[in-house]
């Protein structure tokens, strides 16, 4: 059972954390990345409590009682004043934000940067989001939550560079990967029967859907691939992003489903269309043969399903975008061209029919992922809130002095 806010008086700790971020039920990957961090957190047992401040469309609300979770409205940047105040007057000693530009409110979420100019805690910002080139409200507004945060935690190496370019002092900024459930490595070919898909070759995506995930890519591919090898079965897993379906409804899914019919492959690609629960997805992860990124932007610096796929020992094909680009380094993947269904085709194909090659694959990204499992990233994110909450104490005592 997953608790969104977790509170113990008889601990050694005393220290608390509240972390300002979307939170499920949202469907979003912040959410969901949030709350494997919490639990994992918690796991530790470590902190007295932790409060979860989440960013809804409702107005700003708090539990009577310490055992539920606090939210902000979104669009109200009223709000993000008031649950500063708040927690000023809390006993709470970090503030943990999870940021991306889209879940808060304002141009580029500027609201944000109300509740840090008003807030006078220690804050450490992870940044889910970093371009080469920011237009300029976005640049402003990473400016401003750069100047607030004490420190900035950053996904990868890659991410730690773009930071750099912006004048970021590298002291401010500490390098924490995205976590990754801690699974065995098994065979998909021990998994596939639980899912019926017994002498079949699977090919997988997961994630929500959306037009930047580059999936039409990845059908167009097929025919090819099909050519070489017939048990082909091409999962693709996870609903559309709430926020693309208010939009443009199912759009792009119905493209999608279009698309894998005219090209005569409609057998062979199997819609999962609904949010799955963990154990099954790590069920579908570890039934992949080959797992697939198509991803048409190349500064994306992170991807959460990539972390999964690693985490799960799969054969990657993926697009150069930034976070694929370190993380499938020295052979720990293949990298196929952007936009490009004849490279995936090919890149895919190579590992189908080189089992030796796939087997080095496989080992390689589970022995990588194993650096970043979320007790390990947990482990690093409370030291980094203990060693603010030090430093936050110590300049108290000197200024009480």
């Amino acid at each position: 059972m997953e608790n969104y806010v977790l509170s113990t008086p008889n601990r050694a700790s005393v220290k608390e954390v509240a972390y300002v971020s979307t939170f499920p039920p949202k469907k979003c990957g912040i959410a969901t990345f949030t709350s494997d961090l919490v639990n994992s957190i918690g796991e530790l047992d470590k902190l007295k409590a932790q409060r979860v401040i989440s960013i809804d469309g409702g107005r700003l609300s708090k539990p009577e009682d310490e055992s539920s979770r606090y939210n902000i409205g979104r669009d109200f940047i009223e709000d993000y004043v008031l649950m500063a105040d708040f927690l000023n007057h809390s006993s709470v000693n970090v503030v943990n934000i999870q940021h991306e530009f889209g879940i808060f409110g304002g141009e580029s979420g500027e609201y944000i940067c109300a509740f840090l100019d008003r807030l006078n805690r220690p804050v450490a910002t992870t940044l889910h989001t970093v371009l080469p080139n920011f237009e300029n409200k976005t640049k402003e507004v990473f400016n401003r939550i750069v100047e607030r945060s004490t420190n900035l935690i950053v996904l990868n190496e890659t991410t730690r560079e773009l930071v750099k370019q912006y004048g970021v002092p590298s002291k401010k900024v500490k390098v924490i990967p995205h976590g990754c459930p801690d699974l065995p490595m098994v065979s998909s070919d021990k998994v596939k029967p639980i899912l019926g898909l017994n002498n079949k070759v699977v090919l997988s995506t997961f994630g929500l859907l959306s037009k930047g995930k580059g999936i039409e890519y990845v059908i167009q591919a097929l025919p090819e691939i099909i050519k070489r090898e017939s048990r082909i079965v091409y999962n693709i897993i996870g609903v559309t992003h709430p926020q693309v379906k208010r939009a443009e409804g199912e759009n792009y899914r119905n493209t999608l489903v279009k698309m894998a019919k005219t090209l005569g492959v409609s057998g062979h690609v199997k819609f999962l269309n609904r949010f799955f629960s963990k154990p099954e997805l790590y069920n579908y992860l570890q039934a992949t043969d080959v797992y697939i990124t198509a991803y048409p932007s190349p500064n994306q610096v992170s991807s959460g399903t990539l972390s999964y796929a690693l985490a799960t020992g799969k054969a990657v094909v993926s697009t150069p975008y930034l976070h694929a680009k370190e993380a499938l380094d020295n052979g720990r993947g293949l990298l196929c061209k952007f936009n490009d269904s004849a490279s995936i085709a090919e890149k895919v194909t190579e590992i189908i029919e080189n089992k030796s090659l796939r087997r080095s694959l496989e080992q390689s990204a589970y022995n990588y992922s194993r650096k970043f499992t979320w007790p390990l990233v947990a482990k690093k994110y409370l030291a980094l809130f203990n060693e603010l909450t030090k430093r936050s104490e110590e300049k108290e005592q000197t200024v009480a002095a």
